[in-house]
């Protein structure tokens, strides 16, 4: 047993040692990738527009890519603890949309462009975005009757889901001045962060990272069942509130600053326990890091592929994350048919 405990452990440290080399690899060529080329990096020391163009624009939006990608595959690994649920994912449990709401809501009730890049703006965005992922994972659980039913809770998330994206759209009609630039959020894009919304980032990273690394052993006794958990003298109703609230301010945090970008938070953490098997409190380190690498290539790879256009990252992870759940589904049908 200690033989396989130090396998896996040593596996988990290679993982992250991967993970952070593929971090600052990627962080070299998001601030290569756009309109003017690798050019802005080599004339940075003599050009002012090119430096500019590259600690401005580029280092912040390939930063807020990353610190999103963290958020988000944080938010994927505490949900799927939680419910008990491997299915479970910010997006699919409709907390993205309604983080989304919030954040139009407060678009169209102040007249603030999702452009903006002042600190106190990034802040009520991400206020709005929390009280609507908040009340989203509430009325999804609602549905839901609990989170016993993998099924049930799934088809109340895609509900929710599409009940708030539709009051979404709907608020868009309220701003049509507004409108160009909300549907591109609505869309997900990093467009918009700044190093104003890269500060709210990686402030709210740092503690939803602590929190949930404080509250792992919670997780791990529910892996092993509620009443198994419950004996274990977890005090679980408090526990599941505190966990909710990190789950909605990560999802909130990252919805706010860039947008609905989907199937994030569902594959890093797939992917880590698919490497390694550990405890949370290192799934939870491990997806986050996962989540970033994942967004941040998705980010370099709609702003290279049809260059100087770029795709909306949020419809690329889309496509590839809606595939790749796809095939989870299959795999799964596949066993319990015994094929």
């Amino acid at each position: 047993m200690n033989a396989a405990f130090t396998d896996q452990h040593r596996k988990a440290f290679v993982l992250a040692a991967v993970l952070l080399l593929a971090s600052a690899v990627l962080l070299l060529l998001g601030v290569s990738v756009g309109s003017t080329g690798f050019e802005s990096v080599l004339n940075m020391q003599r050009d002012p527009q090119a430096l500019l163009i590259v600690r401005e624009i580029r280092l912040p939006r390939t930063l807020g890519a990353w610190l999103a990608g963290a958020l988000l595959g944080l938010a994927g690994a505490v949900a799927q603890g939680l419910f008990r649920n491997p299915l479970a994912d910010p997006y699919l449990l409709g907390s993205a949309s309604g983080a989304s709401l919030g954040v139009a809501g407060a678009m169209a009730l102040f007249g603030i462009s999702p452009l903006a890049t002042h600190w106190l703006v990034r802040i009520g965005f991400t206020g709005a975005a929390f009280i609507g992922a908040v009340v989203a994972v509430l009325l999804t659980l609602l549905l839901a009757k609990g989170v016993q039913h993998t099924l049930r809770l799934l088809l109340a998330g895609v509900i929710v889901g599409v009940v708030l994206g539709a009051l979404s759209s709907l608020t868009l009609l309220l701003r049509p001045d507004l409108m160009q630039a909300m549907q591109s959020f609505m869309l997900g894009s990093t467009g918009f962060v700044g190093w104003s919304a890269c500060a709210v980032m990686a402030a709210v990273f740092a503690a939803c990272l602590l929190a949930a690394w404080m509250m792992s052993h919670v997780l791990d006794g529910l892996a092993l069942g509620e009443a198994t958990a419950q004996s274990l003298g977890l005090r679980l109703p408090q526990m599941r509130a505190a966990l909710i609230a990190v789950l909605a301010l990560a999802t909130g945090t990252a919805v706010a600053q860039t947008g609905l970008i989907a199937f994030v938070g569902l594959a890093a953490p797939h992917l880590v326990r698919s490497v390694v098997k550990t405890t949370h409190n290192r799934l939870i380190a491990l997806s986050s890091l996962m989540g970033a690498v994942l967004l941040l290539a998705a980010d370099v790879l709609a702003r290279g592929v049809i260059a100087p256009q770029e795709l909306p990252v949020g419809v690329l992870t889309a496509v590839l994350g809606g595939s790749y759940l796809l095939w989870l589904m299959h795999r799964a049908t596949g066993r319990e048919a015994g094929l």
